[in-house]
């Protein structure tokens, strides 16, 4: 039986993140103009499993191109936008990647207590037992002493 809690999903950022390691980092060393990225290489290189509308929605997301100074310069693939032949073309229009805004830097500190949290049982678990012993142990809260 696996236990969902531990279980690790990926999720937008893995995307970007992989993106970025294996093509947009490597066509930057090339001192490349242009890199293309198909959704169903990346699909397959994270190993997802029917998350190919994730894969484009990070791959075309305004957060992955301001982050790594690109800009689409094409997209090809069906319609709909959501396939695994979809292929994004990127213009790198900066050398440098972004730094992150303000506002993104403390979005970046979200779920960093995560793993001590767990230890403890979880979010909840863990304020149930401090609320418990916040007046002492096993002192009543609502008991007046004359």
């Amino acid at each position: 039986m696996k236990n969902s809690a531990l279980e690790i999903k990926p999720d937008s950022d893995a995307v970007r993140r992989h993106a970025y390691d294996k093509y947009i980092s490597a066509a930057r060393r090339r001192r490349e103009k242009t890199v293309s990225i198909n959704v169903g290489e990346v699909h397959r290189a994270l190993a997802l499993d029917n998350r190919v509308p994730l894969v484009c929605a990070a791959l075309g997301s305004k957060k992955f191109l301001t982050e790594h100074g690109l800009r689409i310069k094409s997209k090809t693939g069906p319609p709909s936008g959501q396939s695994t032949t979809v292929t994004f073309t990127y213009e790198i229009i900066s050398s440098e990647p972004q730094k992150p805004a303000e506002e993104e830097a403390w979005q970046s500190l979200r779920g960093i207590a995560k793993d001590i949290y767990a230890s403890f049982g979880g979010g909840e678990a863990y304020l149930r037992k401090e609320r418990a012993n916040i007046y002492g142990p096993g002192q009543d809260p609502l008991k007046r002493e004359s």
